[in-house]
């Protein structure tokens, strides 16, 4: 299989999983009685026009950008960690830490200088997701215990703390009611009057631009320095990689914590930049499980990451119109699931388009290719 032909197939499994998603979707939703081409129309047109003058609003573009941010810091936490070998579960959790601390942070600084405290509520967020996501990555290196229990686990700890600390560590000057603190000042927050006045006056704010910025850099780490080397030789085989005088423990645990890292920062977002507040939360915030179904369509590349975020927040803010005309918005994460089901067995996809569009060379190679992984896969020879 040649180079080029099969960078074009890694293109087009995701866009064909998103159109198998949307047709599938749409025959869901025909099969309870509702019309999917007008379910769809109210979609897209929620997400980017104004409903009274049908022109391109500002608001909803920028509604798409806030809720893109946090995504993207959580899609690249999932996809260092799995890099390395391994399932985060727990970036919801991790998230969650980041959001807890910088409000705590920010709101414990009133009167301070607007980089002052910036600088410490963002520090807050990113150190408490990363020793959040320090605990599993230890106890996966040095003791073996499997990474998908601990963080899964650590997502419902992690929940009830941030419950305890809102209603009983927190101050009372920095609550507005019980369960909610108050918003924090202009001295905290990432929103701006330059970027409310260009949005209609939505909640854009700076995350998005902290989100593109680390798009490079990981991009950068991962590819071009011996760090992102050492992750990625880990991931394919810590074994091997001990043998070339690779640390693999300590690789994993620094990939973990990286990972933890990042959605703190996407919590550091939810927190300082969309809502300004805390509250206590139910359940495990979805910016996780989000984000990793982000990181999967988008093949854990920067760019992939990207374009799946905005599509993700597509969906999510266009799926509130179609209640309008009377089609329930969960019919959006149905899509969504689906979407992510043919990307998880992209296999086949890449196996019919070489099928039908490469050679019995290529078909040859896949299979060849699909049995080996097979064999690997029984005997445990994979992480």
């Amino acid at each position: 299989m040649t180079r080029r032909s099969e960078q074009i197939r890694n293109l087009l499994v995701p866009l064909i999983a998103v159109l198998l998603g949307l047709i599938l979707g749409g025959v869901i939703m025909f099969a309870f009685g509702y019309n999917p081409i007008q379910g769809y129309k109210e979609m897209f047109s929620a997400a980017f026009l104004n409903p009274q003058t049908k022109m391109i609003n500002p608001r909803s573009i920028g509604e798409i950008f806030v809720t893109a941010g946090p995504l993207i810091f959580t899609a690249l936490g999932f996809a260092i960690a799995n890099t390395a070998g391994f399932f985060n579960i727990g970036l919801s959790g991790q998230a969650l830490c980041g959001w807890v601390a910088s409000v705590w942070v920010a709101l414990s600084m009133p009167d301070s200088p607007k980089v002052v405290v910036l600088t410490a509520a963002i520090t807050a967020g990113v150190l408490s997701g990363a020793v959040a996501a320090a605990i599993p990555g230890v106890l996966r290196a040095f003791f073996g215990t499997s990474e998908v229990i601990v963080t899964i686990m650590m997502n419902y700890i992690l929940l009830h703390i941030s419950t305890h600390i809102i209603n009983h560590s927190m101050s009372d000057d920095i609550m507005r009611s019980k369960g909610i603190t108050e918003f924090v000042g202009a001295n905290g927050s990432l929103q701006t009057e330059f970027l409310r006045s260009i949005s209609n006056n939505s909640r854009l704010n700076l995350g998005i631009f902290f989100a593109l910025i680390f798009l490079v850099v990981m991009w950068f780490v991962m590819k071009k320095t011996t760090l992102g080397y050492q992750i990625r030789a880990v991931g394919l085989n810590p074994f091997a990689s001990e043998y070339a005088g690779m640390n693999s423990k300590q690789i994993i645990v620094i990939s973990m914590v990286i990972s933890g890292a990042l959605a703190g920062m996407g919590g550091v977002i939810l927190g300082l930049g969309t809502f300004s507040n805390f509250s206590a939360q139910g359940a495990s915030i979805s910016v996780g499980f989000d984000g990793m179904a982000v990181s999967l369509l988008g093949g854990g590349s920067s760019i992939g990451i990207l374009l799946s975020a905005l599509l993700f927040s597509i969906l999510k803010l266009g799926g509130q119109g179609m209640q309008f005309v009377g089609i329930p918005s969960e019919l959006v994460d149905i899509d969504i699931a689906i979407i992510i089901f043919f990307v998880a067995i992209s296999f086949v996809i890449h196996f019919v388009l070489t099928k039908f569009f490469g050679n019995k060379k290529e078909v040859a190679e896949l299979e060849e290719k699909s049995k080996i992984e097979n064999e690997e896969n029984q005997e445990g020879g994979t992480i």
